[in-house]
């Protein structure tokens, strides 16, 4: 069957950094800013540079990042409104460009309304119930064994909701339908890790009675992704082993880690398709987690010629920088506010954008990457050539080869095949020059 998320190349934002909001919510007396406009401009560039999808960061009324939301029915002021959002999707629709949501139902902020008149009625009341709380943590001890709200990892100022609570699986799936009635197309469901897979079996097949098309893909850093997909009734997962095993891969001069992640990639998409990725709003730029410049291709071309459906972290194609570090604030280097056109760029990405186009390009040339089958034919240390080939349909493939290696290498004979892209020409098609990579048919 041919579905629609088969065919697209997300490219990711974080609105509130996109646009440069401010850092906490607007006064509740303050006139919404329509900045989700400030998106328009950037959609052209998103389709030149070979996407059709735009899988937005939070973008719901929320008390400072955006993961500490207050309010799921509107829009973050700081972003606009109802009308801002509208006139997103109607400039989306025509340039045929999907839009992904995230929803952030692991937990709430404080002033999440239900919250606030916990806090008033007590644990066992009907708003209470809408939280998990506990009696047995250094908190509750300092008050007494009073019941204190749980947190996520952590954050006092995000309250875990209590996902066995009916209400809180309606309020979910009211939500959710809402925004997919506004024009949606799917959801990201964040720290869906520490949400039971049966919330979502729960809550998602009351969405798709009516949106039997819209896409669900989960957070999921650790654990077994396929079983979180069969027992959930998402679509996908983040495919954060491949992200690692990419760039720590190279990094480490061992290539044996990323073919290990690769027969496990492989074995996910016999059962589902995973989001790809080599960035995104919650880890260190790519550019700046590759130890050698020079090796930002070989991630790219590793994304664009391997299954899954893959996403663009909006500013990696302009080989933008960012180190994610473990404070308040430690995301801000990885969130920058962008111009307010693609005009505006500095020059230097230049050439990462035309690597993106070019790889991605490829990719849409050949559609049935979404769920190809890869093989390793070949791993060093430093150098690795990777078969993908169609899994359903006879007809050739692409071979993908790598050297990370300060020597020029040879691949062996049968790897031979017609260039298609690479990082820098040679007389000799399986004759890498250092640190370069090369797509040939295969």
């Amino acid at each position: 069957m041919d579905r629609w998320i088969d065919h697209v190349v997300w490219w990711h934002a974080y609105p509130l950094g996109f646009v440069g909001a401010e850092p906490e919510a607007l006064p509740d007396d303050a006139a919404p800013i329509p900045r989700l406009d400030r998106f328009e401009p950037w959609l052209d560039y998103l389709v030149d540079l070979g996407c059709n999808g735009l899988a937005l960061g939070p973008v719901f009324a929320s008390e400072t990042h955006g993961y500490d939301t207050v309010d799921f029915r509107r829009i973050d002021p700081r972003l606009g409104d109802d009308a801002a959002f509208d006139r997103l999707v109607r400039a989306c629709r025509p340039r045929g460009i999907r839009i992904l949501l995230d929803g952030v139902f692991n937990h709430v902020g404080r002033s999440f309304p239900q919250f606030r008149q916990a806090l008033t009625d007590g644990p066992a009341s009907e708003a209470g119930r809408w939280f998990r709380w506990s009696g047995d943590s250094a908190d509750a001890r300092s008050t007494g064994g009073a019941p204190v709200p749980e947190s996520f990892e952590g954050h006092d100022k995000l309250v875990s909701l209590n996902h066995d609570e009916p209400a809180v699986r309606a309020h979910v799936a009211d939500v959710m339908t809402h925004w997919l009635d506004r024009g949606a197309d799917g959801w990201r469901l964040d720290a869906a890790y520490q949400v039971p897979s049966s919330f979502w079996a729960a809550v998602l097949p009351a969405v798709r009675e009516r949106h039997p098309d819209a896409w669900f893909v989960g957070e999921v850093i650790h654990g077994d992704y396929a079983a979180v997909v069969s027992e959930s009734g998402m679509d996908s997962v983040t495919q954060y082993e491949l992200w690692k095993s990419v760039w720590s891969s190279l990094n480490d001069g061992n290539l044996h880690e990323l073919a290990w992640n690769l027969s496990r990639h492989e074995e996910m998409l016999t059962t589902f398709t995973p989001l790809t990725f080599v960035g995104n709003h919650d880890v260190t730029r790519i550019a700046s987690r590759l130890e050698n410049p020079a090796h930002l291709g070989h991630a790219v071309a590793v994304l664009m010629t391997v299954g899954g459906i893959p996403s663009v972290y909006a500013g990696d194609e302009q080989a933008f920088t960012g180190i994610k570090e473990e404070r308040e604030h430690g995301d801000d280097a990885i969130r920058p506010p962008f111009p307010d056109t693609p005009a505006d760029l500095a020059p230097f990405g230049a050439t990462t954008r035309e690597l993106h186009q070019q790889l991605i390009g490829l990719r849409r040339r050949h559609p049935w990457l979404v769920d190809a089958r890869t093989t390793v034919e070949h791993v060093t240390d430093t150098t690795m050539a990777l078969r993908s080939a169609p899994r359903h349909d006879g007809g050739g493939g692409l071979v993908l080869l790598l050297s990370a290696d300060d020597e020029p290498f040879r691949f062996p004979d049968e790897l031979h095949g017609e260039v298609l892209a690479e990082a820098t020409a040679t007389d000799d098609p399986l004759h890498l020059a250092p640190h370069t990579w090369r797509i040939l048919t295969g």
